[in-house]
């Protein structure tokens, strides 16, 4: 802003100071156009110079004077208006570059809380990252596959002893059918035994 204030300031430099780059003509120059300089020019060629006391001395027209004031005092009015129309567009530029950064920090947080949920995963209400969630999954379904062959390991194990058991009932069944059948048969024989017995003393 400190260069700003000091356009004017050059620009009047510039307007007063700078020498002219080609030679103008005295038909060429005209108080009521061309540049402030060229004004000033024509002043400064069409005055009356008369020397005194060893010096020379510009005579000016004083409606001269007051016409180069005026032109003067409007290209200022110009400088003014033209500095005062770039403060407003810097201005206006200030505001949209504030706005740019504050639009681009909203962006960056966005692409930032983006890519953390990206990267994170929730389990149970809890933010943790990929490869952990990779790793707690893997380790469930390791923990779950091997619970499943120990299952399937002990339901084989009691299906044989099962199957054992059925088979060592039916062998024990048998056996009790046949010692069943054996004691019928030798009850039967002692019956007919004692029978034959009795018919004997019956007989007596």
């Amino acid at each position: 802003m400190n260069f700003l204030k000091k356009i004017p300031l050059i620009i009047l430099l510039l307007i007063f100071s700078l020498p002219s780059f080609s030679q103008t003509k005295k038909d060429n120059l005209s108080l009521n156009s061309g540049t402030i300089d060229s004004q000033f020019e024509f002043v400064i060629q069409k005055s009356y110079t008369y020397k005194g006391s060893g010096k020379i001395y510009k005579n000016v027209e004083r409606h001269w004077l007051y016409t180069l004031k005026s032109h003067t005092l409007d290209s200022l009015k110009a400088v003014h208006k033209d500095l005062a129309d770039t403060r407003l567009v810097v201005k206006k530029q200030d505001k949209e570059i504030s706005d740019l950064k504050q639009n681009l920090s909203n962006t960056q947080s966005n692409l930032d809380k983006t890519n953390t949920e990206k990267n994170n995963m929730a389990l149970f209400g809890m933010q943790m990252s990929k490869s952990s969630y990779n790793v707690l999954m893997w380790t469930i379904i390791a923990g779950l596959l091997a619970l499943l062959i120990l299952f399937i390991y002990k339901f084989k194990n009691s299906n044989a002893i099962t199957k054992g058991a059925k088979h060592a009932l039916a062998e024990i069944e048998e056996e009790f059918d046949e010692h069943r059948k054996t004691a019928l048969e030798r009850e039967q024989k002692v019956r007919r035994q004692l029978q034959d017995e009795i018919n004997k003393q019956k007989g007596l």
